[in-house]
């Protein structure tokens, strides 16, 4: 059990409680080692206990902690002691998009899609890492005091949903996309169709499908078309609206295909918001319609048939009494874990704000006892029937009414002993999808690589076991994929030096993946081993494995993890470790978060080197900046614009670049402006803001008998707003 001020790991001091959720505590620790806070994600106990969770678990957390983006969380370090298992994280202090949105009620357009960008290009980040989040949603996002926006909880979906115990605890039901809520495959859409869910409650401040239990919320989201958020707020734009329509397709097929080409929509939105690109396709225009699987029509069968009965009950359930009884009989049944709409909410909310005791932990509190009368009024009437079931049971099997054929526990047992699962049709499809969708089902891919002329590079051409063939799970896929009409034949480098090595692969465009190693008679810096072998032949592009020879086994130390420090942070890490510090440079590097810290080491993380042996670092000077400018003059509103605009005007005119910088702000009443040239502009794109009044002088008229009448003048205010695009320099 966690403590504050206890120690784990040997260096994470616990300093106070910051977040709970459904899975996992969260607390904020001082990292004694690198002298800095983190956060620190502790599981919950019965989750710790469940092995094959944890296993999961641990494998999909380390997963995440390869992720390095400004819009994620990263993940520091994990580990387990004394049967506490935790995650180490970057420690945002800010609060969640969730409660974001409930102070402001909802999200200005532009605030919105600006929000939705950044999650964007933390997910793009994530799917380029073949990592699919699976548990998108406003409480998994975090707005830091500085206004970066940031995912969280990386990873853990995974192993959650891939886990029969927590199989519909984890993810909210108002964000879940068709086919999680049909228990079906997922992948990156379905990660855009909870962002797409996302963006509705931005722009709406409500969730588009809503309900008294989370069975009725899924089957809305398999089978009802999803609202129109201008129904809610007039003014949303018609692309943004078109936007939140092609994320929430039904279809995965019908949705953005991957994350940037989401973003260059998004991003188009806020240049042009009244204009109608984007393209959303129509069921009605497609020739051929794609049926569900009869398996799946059955399950949504059943859940419709049963969802009313089963209403009154859920509504009731616990998290707690869900969790405890789960614990006792997941050996023997199956089951399906509900909970309410408060519930789901907060499962695993990672935030940080300087006041921890909410209204809603009041209001618990004093709904305690009410709520406790209801649910053992509801147990007791279920318990009641459940004996009768069993006495009408017992009498009828007696009699021979009831006979399976085999004891009903001997066969859950042995389901559970050995679970099965259904092979997945992957001929024709990308060997990378299908690694991904073959993990999410719980089998292990192996890759054999095959030429062939016919059939396109890096498509699998079949698999080692037939599509709908029940196999155990953790079982291994052998997938024969195209390696193109010449796959790449690996060269023999066993012998040679590492730059000897490096270079012949190099020729024939293969990737070399390195690691060290002791051998007796080899020298110091040859190669020892290479797999694949010499003479086998690999896809292009593909990756060789080479361990280079330490020597003789001596005293040797372990590289310790420099990334994200400063120069100092670094030295004082080799140091310790028993290392020097080697030469020190200056490069530009991508990851904005990293300017001014190490940006790159000379020996890999964990390698085992010679004490004393110094080690190279770069610090990084931040992205190379393009930068762009404003050369020409500025006209005056165009008939179009504004049909009634008037020469003479009195007009305030703003230049504005999209990253906000104000570059010219003037009031004039003639044009043109004359010739400008603003130099050094961070954004490529930008926009002209008109602001003036067109006035209506009085006029007079006569009327039909001949008398005279004065029509006032009238003003109107106009906001004309002009994009434009800015030269590079």
């Amino acid at each position: 059990m966690v403590k504050i001020g206890m120690i784990i790991g040997e260096r994470y001091e616990i300093l106070e409680k910051i977040g709970t959720g459904g899975m996992s505590d969260v607390y904020k620790a001082k990292d004694h080692k690198l002298n800095r806070f983190v956060a620190v994600k502790v599981l919950k106990q019965e989750f710790s206990e469940n092995a094959n969770f944890v296993s999961k678990f641990r494998i999909e957390a380390q997963a995440a902690a390869g992720l390095m983006h400004p819009n994620i969380v990263n993940v520091y370090d994990v580990g387990e002691e004394n049967g506490i298992y935790y995650i180490v994280m970057e420690l945002v202090e800010g609060i969640t998009l969730k409660k974001y949105i409930e102070k402001k009620a909802r999200l200005s357009v532009k605030e919105a899609v600006s929000i939705a960008i950044q999650v964007s290009m933390g997910i793009e980040a994530a799917h380029n890492n073949h990592i699919i989040h699976r548990d998108i949603k406003p409480q998994n996002i975090i707005i830091s005091k500085e206004g970066k926006v940031k995912v969280t909880d990386f990873g853990i979906a995974k192993a959650a949903t891939s886990n029969t115990i927590t199989s519909n605890v984890m993810g909210s039901v108002h964000y879940t996309s068709p086919e999680q809520a049909r228990g079906g495959y997922s992948d990156e859409k379905s990660d855009i169709y909870s962002l797409g869910v996302t963006m509705f409650e931005m722009l709406t401040g409500r969730v588009p499908f809503n309900g008294e239990t989370t069975v009725a919320i899924a089957i809305k989201h398999i089978q009802e078309e999803m609202p129109s958020p201008r129904e809610f707020v007039s003014e949303i734009p018609v692309s943004v609206e078109q936007i939140v329509f092609k994320c929430c397709q039904k279809s995965p097929d019908r949705r953005y295909q991957s994350m940037n080409e989401l973003i260059t929509d998004l991003k188009r939105s806020l240049m042009t918001p009244d204009e109608d690109f984007v393209k959303v396709v129509n069921s009605d225009e497609e020739g051929s319609t794609k049926m569900i699987s009869d398996s799946e029509m059955a399950r949504i069968k059943k859940q419709s048939k049963t969802r009313d009965a089963m209403d009154e009950a859920l509504h009731l359930r616990q998290e707690k009494d869900v969790k405890r009884d789960a614990q006792r009989n997941a050996a023997r049944k199956r089951y399906v874990v509900e909970e309410e709409e408060e519930t789901e909410d907060s499962e695993d909310e990672y935030e940080y704000e300087y006041e921890y005791e909410t209204e809603d932990e009041e209001e618990e509190e004093e709904n305690y006892g009410s709520g406790m009368e209801k649910i053992t009024t509801v147990l007791a009437v279920i318990a009641a029937i459940l004996i009768g079931c069993i006495v009408v049971f017992l009498i009828g099997r007696a009699v021979g009414v009831f006979d399976f054929g085999k004891d009903s526990d001997e066969q859950v047992e042995q389901e559970v002993e050995k679970k099965k699962v259904e092979m997945i049709s992957v001929e024709g499809h990308k060997v990378d999808d299908v690694k991904v969708a073959l993990l999410n089902i719980g089998l292990t891919p192996e890759i054999e690589y095959q030429e062939s002329a016919e059939i396109e590079q890096g498509i699998v051409i079949s698999a080692s076991v037939k599509p709908g063939t029940m196999i155990e799970e953790g079982d291994n896929v052998v997938l024969t994929v195209s390696a193109g009409s010449e796959g790449v034949e690996v060269p023999d480098v066993v012998g040679m030096t590492e730059a000897e090595a490096v270079a012949e692969l190099g020729k024939k465009g293969i990737v070399v993946n390195k690691t060290e190693g002791h051998d007796e008679y080899i020298k110091a810096g040859d190669i020892i081993t290479q797999s694949p072998k010499a003479g086998e032949k690999i896809a292009p592009g593909g990756t060789v494995t080479i361990t280079i020879s330490l020597g003789k086994d001596t005293e040797k130390v372990r590289v310790p993890d420099l990334m994200g420090r400063d120069e100092e942070e670094a030295m004082a890490l080799l140091v310790e470790s028993g290392l020097q510090l080697g030469v020190v440079s200056t490069v530009n590097n991508e990851n904005a978060d990293l300017t001014g810290l190490v940006c790159y080491q000379s020996y890999s993380v964990g390698a085992y080197i010679d004490a004393g042996t110094a080690v190279d670092i770069s610090i990084s000077l931040g992205p190379v900046q393009a930068t762009y400018q404003f050369t020409g003059e500025i006209s005056a509103p165009t008939a179009e614009e504004d049909p009634n605009y008037r020469s003479g005007t009195l007009v305030t005119v703003t230049l504005t670049a999209d990253d906000g910088t104000q570059l010219l702000s003037t009031q004039v009443t003639a044009f043109p402006i004359q010739q400008q040239n603003i130099t050094g502009i961070k954004s490529p794109t930008g926009y002209i803001l008109y602001q003036y009044v067109n006035v209506t002088d009085a006029t007079t008229i006569t009327n039909e008998d001949g008398s005279v009448s004065t029509v006032e003048g009238s003003s109107e205010t106009k906001e004309i707003r002009r994009p434009i695009s800015f030269a590079a320099e």
